[in-house]
């Protein structure tokens, strides 16, 4: 292949990619939902396009590095630094040939597919790395060596197709979702493109549709980490292993690729300073790419939810906006209606506009706010003289127990007067309790806090400090359930025990109690609780 032929099958690549970015933007919910799977996918293929267009690189060789160190160097995102293994592969191969028959195409794709397996530290079915490994497979049939490279091509988009089409039933994100694997998607239509451009094939002249998507793919929990931290380090010797294995510790979505004197480096972190810092140490880095994937997944959110991909959004008499950490509330706070969730919580509070944003994108023109810790309180009523046009009321709740105890009582098809007097009603008569860890020894509430051991409180007071886990849980429980008190609600937090074992360890101890145990998954607190009448 020489660098003319080269420059037509990424453009035609690029171009059929193109048509299709915001429809494969829109699918993009793992491994996190920050809807940039096509853009940063678009993004590689064009730093591909124009590498090859300045290069005057001569002979299969030196069109096929000039093809591998693009790729890995204007790799976007994760599905980029995947996909620039996947051309490492098949560009080891093309090197090798001067002319590309159907048998150099099934062992480039076998190639390419080893190479990106290789670079996934733990390989995850129902990806993009399923769909070019049967696309490998494909091109490795009985009789297809020995096709003419562009049937060959058709065949393998055929089989990637229905690759894609599998991938809800590998990956339970996907099937919870209703949606493909957008990197995937985006793989297909990169392969398509370059059918298309062997064919002689014009793209597509206008953006492809974006297919109508549900609710449960549109809102989706935010990822663990908030950044997704993307890097290039040059150095000598370099070894990609030990800098995995340093990283590791940092976050997920882990990927250090490439060679001794190049590396690219893709981590989801809430600390990229530290990442670079190891880079830094190991060679000069460059190409630093730090994106909020939090903030990306609230505008995917948003966008999703205008009207454009969906029709007009049915407009709610009431509409519900809760402050909320962790994922797991999140989701309880949906499940109760919550029209919008805004994260926030211990130590990340939200601000003030945050939180009149979020007022604003709600689909009604009264809007209850629940902002659900004490530190919050004030923004969300600030919020209320930003949100022009509609009336809002803040409902005053201190803490995440309070406001789901609230949620229980909204009513989208309520006005919200009504919302509001029930609301109010079902959490004056609750208690609530709290697990945590203590950071520091103190003396609180007439409780001797010992650094390190498990401090319980209720209604924000310690009732008790010991170093045994079940022992504060049970004097927490038991200062919760006096005054008559007889259903208890217990939220598991992201360090915190078994939610069935759990469930099932109160309920014989408490028999006369109804006993509800959920995944909470907040930061900082094992056990949130709250007990009512």
């Amino acid at each position: 292949m020489d660098i003319v032929r080269a420059r037509e099958l990424a453009g035609s690549a690029l171009a059929w990619l193109e048509a299709s970015r915001q429809r494969i933007n829109d699918l993009n919910v793992y491994p996190v939902p920050d809807g940039d799977t096509g853009t940063n996918l678009t993004l590689t293929v064009r730093a591909i396009v124009e590498a090859l267009e300045r290069s005057d690189a001569t002979g299969p060789e030196a069109v096929a590095k000039e093809l591998s160190d693009a790729a890995l160097r204007g790799a976007h995102g994760n599905s980029g630094v995947i996909f620039s293994q996947v051309v490492r592969g098949f560009a080891d191969v093309l090197g090798k040939h001067g002319d590309v028959d159907g048998a150099v195409l099934a062992e480039a794709f076998r190639s390419a597919s080893d190479s990106a397996y290789r670079a996934v530290r733990r390989p995850v079915e129902g990806t993009m790395l399923t769909v070019i490994r049967e696309m490998a497979e494909e091109a490795e049939e009985p009789g297809a060596r020995n096709l003419p490279a562009g049937e060959l091509l058709e065949r393998i988009v055929g089989r990637g197709e229905e690759a894609l089409a599998r991938t809800p039933e590998l990956l339970a994100v996907l099937r919870e979702a209703g949606v493909v694997d957008a990197g995937g998607a985006g793989l297909v239509e990169i392969v398509r493109g370059l059918a298309a451009g062997v064919a002689g094939t014009p793209p597509p002249t206008g953006p492809v549709e974006s297919e109508e998507l549900g609710l449960d793919a549109i809102h989706q929990e935010l990822s663990e980490f908030r950044y997704c931290t993307v890097f290039l380090v040059e150095g000598s010797a370099l070894d990609a292993d030990a800098l995995e294995a340093e990283l590791e510790p940092l976050g997920d979505s882990l990927l250090v690729v490439g060679t001794s004197e190049l590396l690219k480096v893709h981590v989801h972190t809430d600390d990229p300073g530290a990442a670079l810092s190891l880079g830094v140490k190991r060679g000069t880095i460059e190409g630093v790419e730090i994106a909020n994937m939090h903030e990306q997944t609230a505008e995917r959110e948003e966008r999703l939810t205008s009207g454009a991909e969906l029709g007009e959004i049915p407009t709610l008499e009431t509409a519900l906006v809760v402050v909320a950490p962790g994922r797991g509330t999140r989701r309880l706070f949906e499940e109760l209606g919550a029209t919008r969730v805004v994260e926030g919580g211990q130590t990340m509070n939200p601000s003030t506009g945050d939180i009149a944003a979020a007022v604003e994108a709600a689909p009604a023109e009264h809007v209850i706010v629940l902002p659900n810790n004490k530190n919050v309180i004030l923004s969300a009523e600030q919020a209320v003289g930003l949100s022009a046009g509609k009336a809002v009321h803040v409902l005053p709740t201190r803490t995440v127990q309070e406001g789901l105890r609230a949620a229980f009582e909204y009513q989208a098809d309520g006005d919200a007067a009504g919302n509001m007097a029930r609301m109010v009603e079902a959490i004056a008569p609750i208690r609530t309790g709290e697990i945590t860890t203590a950071s520091r020894s103190v003396s609180l509430d007439g409780v001797d806090v010992a650094e390190g051991e498990y401090l319980g409180l209720v209604d924000g007071h310690a009732v008790v400090s010991t170093a045994g886990f079940e022992d504060a849980v049970e004097d927490v429980i038991e200062a919760l359930l006096g005054d008559g008190h007889s259903v208890l609600t217990v939220l598991v937090g992201e360090d915190g025990p078994d939610t069935g074992e759990l469930q099932d360890r109160l309920t014989e101890r408490h028999p006369s109690v109804d006993v509800q145990v959920l995944d909470g998954g907040q930061p900082h607190y094992p056990l949130l609780l709250w007990s009512e009448p």
